[in-house]
């Protein structure tokens, strides 16, 4: 803005001003009083137009900073159909909108890329307030997560999930932790999540990002190939020391039928046959035990069939008619959609789910009315789910816990294997296996595929 010009023209209307103030006072000294009739107007109107002068460049400054102060940038402002005095100042508008017109395109732009990159990202991430927990930032990712449309302010989570309310709360920038978040707030679904955060300042307040990334089949995953390694080297070290013991407990034995009697006692004779016979029971117990967790680690490709839900339900019932029958237990069995069906192995899908049904009759049998529910379903997101529900005597939190690690078990006989072999199968068709109790309520296992 050419404010010289300005200042010349406003300093020759002040003089101009000033000169025609000091006319009425020689004129009266001299005796030409009668000049003031002249004069007075001639005043007048040179202090109109200072006024006016002045009033026009403030009323158009007040006008611009009003458009600023509402980021209002898109006026322009007229320098053709105007006073030379306003040309240099609406230019100098305009120059100074067009220069935040930039600015605001290119931080539009860089919000519309940040954007499109948190809806790009699989993890999810928030960002809040740490003075009055006003929720700034939420991606796709975490709202899918934890199926919540939207967070006003952090303070909310703590009505759908406290604890992992508590867990964001305390993690300190810079740190991670593993914490639970309840993922299906219908169906009580869990899964494991890691937060990262880190904080920040802008504008005197303080806030805190925090990173949320479901790491639920990471760990199984991880989880399933370490207990593989495992049982390969359990197979491998008791098959090897084993498999000797047995061989020569058995020879020992028939060599003992064949020796003279009288060259020992029939006490000595008595504690060699029980001795060995337990290192043979023994051993073939061991054998046993090995060969059945060399077959599960076995089960490591599928041969996948298109199968139709409702036909996979008719099979089982038919299968485990006779044994309900005989425990005088109910089977209920629901399908939401006739032309429900899933890619699996049919095989290993029927291992899986007589399994389960196996356990639910063994958890029904001390019922007055034992019932138990197969069904079948669409989620949402279009998944397969399959339930095998019971009302039977439930679990505790601790059992639930530890269900699926191989060689836990809660019954006398049982080798702990069943379950851990069900989950395996499951996360081979690349779905999930859960469990829902409660104690003295009963149990649902859900099967998720897709």
């Amino acid at each position: 803005m050419n404010f010289k010009g300005f200042k010349i023209k406003l300093i020759l209307r002040v003089l101009l001003l000033c000169i025609t103030l000091s006319t009425p006072s020689i004129a009266i000294v001299n005796n030409g009083a009668e000049l003031l009739v002249f004069i007075l107007p001639l005043l007048l109107f040179q202090v109109i137009e200072l006024i006016r002068f002045l009033h026009q460049a403030q009323d158009e400054l007040a006008q611009f900073i009003e458009a600023v102060q509402y980021r209002d940038f898109s006026r322009n402002y007229n320098t053709k159909n105007t006073s030379t005095d306003l040309q240099v100042l609406r230019q100098s508008f305009n120059q100074i909108n067009y220069t935040f017109k930039t600015i605001s395109r290119e931080r539009e732009t860089q919000y519309q890329n940040l954007q499109k990159i948190m809806e790009l990202v699989n993890t999810g991430i928030l960002t809040y307030n740490l003075e009055n927990g006003e929720v700034v930032l939420m991606n796709e990712s975490l709202k899918k997560l934890l199926h919540v449309p939207f967070l006003k302010s952090i303070h909310a989570l703590k009505k759908r999930d406290e604890a992992l309310y508590a867990a964001v709360q305390r993690l300190l920038p810079g740190h991670t932790i593993i914490a639970t978040a309840q993922t299906d707030y219908i169906e009580k679904r869990y899964s494991k999540v890691l937060l990262s955060a880190t904080s920040f300042q802008n504008n005197d307040h303080t806030y805190k990002l925090v990173a949320f990334q479901n790491i639920n089949e990471a760990l199984d995953e991880t989880e399933s190939l370490a207990w593989q390694k495992l049982l390969n080297v359990m197979t491998h070290e008791i098959m090897n020391s084993v498999a000797p013991i047995s061989s020569l407990a058995d020879t020992l034995k028939n060599r003992l039928h064949q020796t003279d009697y009288t060259q020992i006692t029939a006490d000595d004779i008595e504690d060699l046959e029980v001795g060995i016979s337990t290192i043979k029971r023994r051993s073939e117990g061991l054998l046993r035990f090995a060969e059945t967790y060399r077959n599960l680690n076995k089960i490591t490709t599928l041969n996948l069939e298109h199968i139709a839900v409702k036909e996979l339900f008719s099979n089982l019932k038919g299968l485990m008619q006779p044994t309900l029958e005989q425990r005088h237990i109910s089977l209920e069995i629901i399908v939401s959609d006739p032309d429900i069906s899933l890619q699996a192995d049919p095989n290993l899908l029927d291992q899986v789910l007589i399994n389960l049904l196996v356990n639910a009759i063994e958890a029904v049998k001390a019922k007055t009315n034992p019932l138990i529910t197969l069904s079948a379903s669409l989620a949402t997101d279009g998944k397969v789910v399959i339930r095998v529900r019971d009302n039977g005597t439930g679990m505790s939190k601790e059992v639930q816990e530890k269900i699926f690690i191989p060689f836990f078990s809660t019954k006398k006989q049982g080798s702990g294997i069943g379950l851990s072999l069900c989950k395996q199968i499951i996360m081979l068709h690349r779905g999930t296996i859960q469990v829902q109790s409660a104690e003295g309520e009963g149990t649902a296992f859900t099967l998720r595929f897709g």
